[in-house]
């Protein structure tokens, strides 16, 4: 396998205009004869429909909501980053770029970074025009807050719901073009396989979740933007049909998976109360803009009422380990820093598994300081949606937090033109691997998408486009064929285990336990190993003891559940794999046997500096790796401090 990231040469803040320059275009005329299919309705999928829908190609979007603006990215909440300067604070399109690379640890793709720093304002102007109800100062400018990794505020919000109003922006821009006749909208549908055609991506097979009819749908490129593969955690924050197929099946074809020990660990969600869950809740990063993280500094006082414990007695932990950032440290430090107070016995709440997982997250300086309507007024919905779950008055008493899987920086690996090693297959958000290195930066997420849809996609889409010359299949072609007997045999193999007696649940939740302990916040080399000696025994369980009730000709949930751990069941054990290989520790990828005297994490950039991009083989065990070397033109590597 070729890594060729067709990264444009020159002067960094002139690649992306010369590159856009320089692709071919395609006719107005011409664009309704090219049928683009974007699988995944989010911030990436949908803004890419929406505007590739515009522009006047035939757009077929498939999701398995029941309604294209039930994507997951409608749970977002804090914010969204462009480097807008509107506080004066010296923000600038260069410092969102060094802060990005920075926030990712080195391990990132200079110009592609760049790209998404350089486009962030366009985002603004674009949602604003759309209608989206972004908070405003007084005078009615628009607003900002500081996020974690930046000493200046660049991130917009709408409340505590950020997400929902852009997705809303990009759904009624999405409708608009489903009104016209460009875009056809195909909900409760799930891609089950790519179809490939003489080494070009062609079009995927979906099962119609309703009905269960299996069918081909053929193009002449495919978008995959479906999300991240979170849920192998099994708990986390993502919604729980958010999974790893479209990705994955890609993968199995040929289509090279980069970094996929890179998971994100957020800081502030609401802690597990039980072995009864199956979803985690985030808490907003923006939260810690106010919000004041400690814990008792005497194990003794952890079952105490919070409001009884002294000034004295309280360990303000972030505050005195990283004066310059205080609360607002990257996710990924925060994250190591809360699991390294409660290892030391001092974790906070009810004890679960006989361990306390919580530190607190206290809001009482802030109210003191700026008044309980002032909190309410940022944070209202957040602090509602908090005390509905833990049963507690957070304006009264300290929220209780502990980190949880959210996001995940690996995926398809993809070129400057975010198209990945199948030709005519792109991925854009978080099915792709290029922007956020080995951390991602509170309220990059959606930048990153809605840059990838509605402004990277259509130029780069365009380019592959007008030199595509593939000829003209139909459903009786033999790869077409050959798509859908895969995925008919994958699923009779689903509904006939040969000693159906677990649940495909139970099988995720092992997976989850096991992937968590040994590839979650910390991994060590014996860990790693101990999960790989597991997984492939588990996987074979699955498949001799997985027990599907019904049939695939009707509405089955379980089925599709399935179908889903058998992708997590194959990733996790590359996600190992790929953690046991990367000998160092860097963002989120935290090697207990590479790290400072100070408990930070160290990095190795004499053998590390590259993108692991990782090829199936046809053995799950054995996959072959490629590196994509790492250049820093602009940003020099060094000790990542925010001390």
């Amino acid at each position: 396998m070729e890594l060729r990231s067709n990264v444009p040469t020159g002067p960094i803040e002139k690649r992306w205009e010369k590159h856009r320059f320089d692709l071919k275009l395609v006719n107005p005329a011409n664009r309704r004869r090219s049928t683009v299919i974007v699988v995944g309705t989010g911030l990436a999928g949908g803004a890419a429909s929406a505007t590739l829908g515009e522009l006047g190609y035939n757009v077929h979007s498939f999701c398995y909501q029941d309604s294209a603006r039930r994507a997951h990215s409608i749970a977002a909440q804090g914010g969204i980053n462009a480097s807008k300067n509107y506080q004066n604070d010296g923000d600038s399109i260069y410092r969102l770029f060094y802060d990005t690379v920075k926030g990712g640890d080195f391990r990132a793709r200079e110009s592609n970074v760049y790209r998404l720093a350089e486009v962030s304002g366009n985002i603004i102007d674009q949602c604003t025009a759309q209608g989206v109800p972004f908070a405003r100062e007084y005078g009615g400018l628009l607003d900002n807050r500081s996020f974690g990794g930046a000493q200046v505020s660049r991130t917009f919000y709408a409340r505590g719901q950020t997400g929902q109003q852009l997705l809303l922006g990009a759904y009624q821009s999405l409708s608009r073009q489903v009104n016209a006749g460009t875009v056809k909208v195909h909900e409760r549908h799930e891609m089950l396989d790519l179809i490939v055609v003489d080494g070009v991506a062609r079009g995927i097979v979906t099962r119609d979740m309703v009905s269960g009819e299996i069918r081909p749908w053929l193009a002449d490129c495919v978008v995959i933007a479906s999300g991240g593969y979170g849920n192998v955690f099994y708990l986390s924050t993502n919604a729980k049909g958010c999974n790893t197929t479209a990705t994955w099946r890609a993968h199995r074809l040929g289509a090279a998976f980069a970094n996929p020990c890179f998971t994100q660990i957020h800081p502030t969600c609401i802690p597990v109360a039980g072995d009864y869950q199956s979803k985690l809740t985030l808490m907003s990063e923006s939260l810690r803009n106010d919000g004041r993280v400690w814990v008792p500094k005497n194990p003794a006082d952890c079952t105490k009422d919070p409001r009884t414990i002294a000034e004295g007695d309280r360990d303000y932990y972030l505050e005195t380990r990283y004066p310059a950032f205080g609360n607002l440290v990257p996710r990924d430090i925060a994250s190591r820093a809360a699991k390294k107070v409660c290892d030391e016995g001092r974790g906070v709440g009810p004890a679960v598994d006989g361990e306390r997982r919580g530190v607190y997250l206290d809001f009482a300086d802030a109210i003191k300081r700026l008044g309980k309507s002032k909190i309410e007024e940022r944070y209202g919905n957040l602090f509602e949606m908090y005390e509905r779950i833990a049963g507690e008055n957070p304006y009264e008493t300290p929220m209780r937090m502990y980190p949880a899987s959210h996001y995940t920086m690996g995926g398809l690996w993809v070129d400057y033109n975010l198209m990945t090693t199948i030709p005519g297959l792109f991925a854009a958000g978080e099915a792709n691997f290029s922007d956020h290195g080995a951390n991602r930066l509170g309220a990059s997420a959606l930048m990153q998408g809605l840059a990838d849809g509605y402004f990277v996609l259509p130029s780069t889409l365009a380019g592959y486009l007008a030199g595509f010359k593939g000829p003209k299949i139909a459903d009786d072609h033999a790869d077409v064929k050959a798509a859908l007997g895969r995925v008919n045999e994958r699923l009779k193999r689903l509904l006939s285990a040969p000693k159906p007696s677990r649940s495909p649940d139970s099988f995720h939740k092992e997976l989850g336990r096991l992937v968590w302990d040994e590839c979650g916040m910390s991994r060590t080399a014996d860990g790693l190993r101990k999960a790989l000696a597991r997984i492939p025994a588990l996987r074979e369980e699955f498949w001799q003891g997985v027990r599907v009730t019904g049939t695939g000709e009707e509405l089955n949930q379980t089925l599709e559940k399935a179908g889903r751990v058998a992708d997590f069941l194959e990733l996790g054990e590359l996600m190992c794999i790929d953690a046991l290989n990367r000998e160092e520790s860097a963002g989120g990828h935290f090697r207990e046997e590479h790290q400072s005297e100070d408990g930070e994490a160290k990095r190795n950039d004499e053998e590390f500096s590259y993108v692991a991009a990782w090829e199936h083989t046809g053995d799950l065990s054995k996959p072959k790796l490629n590196k994509e070397p790492l250049t820093f033109e602009y940003v020099k590597p060094s000790n990542r401090s925010y001390k």
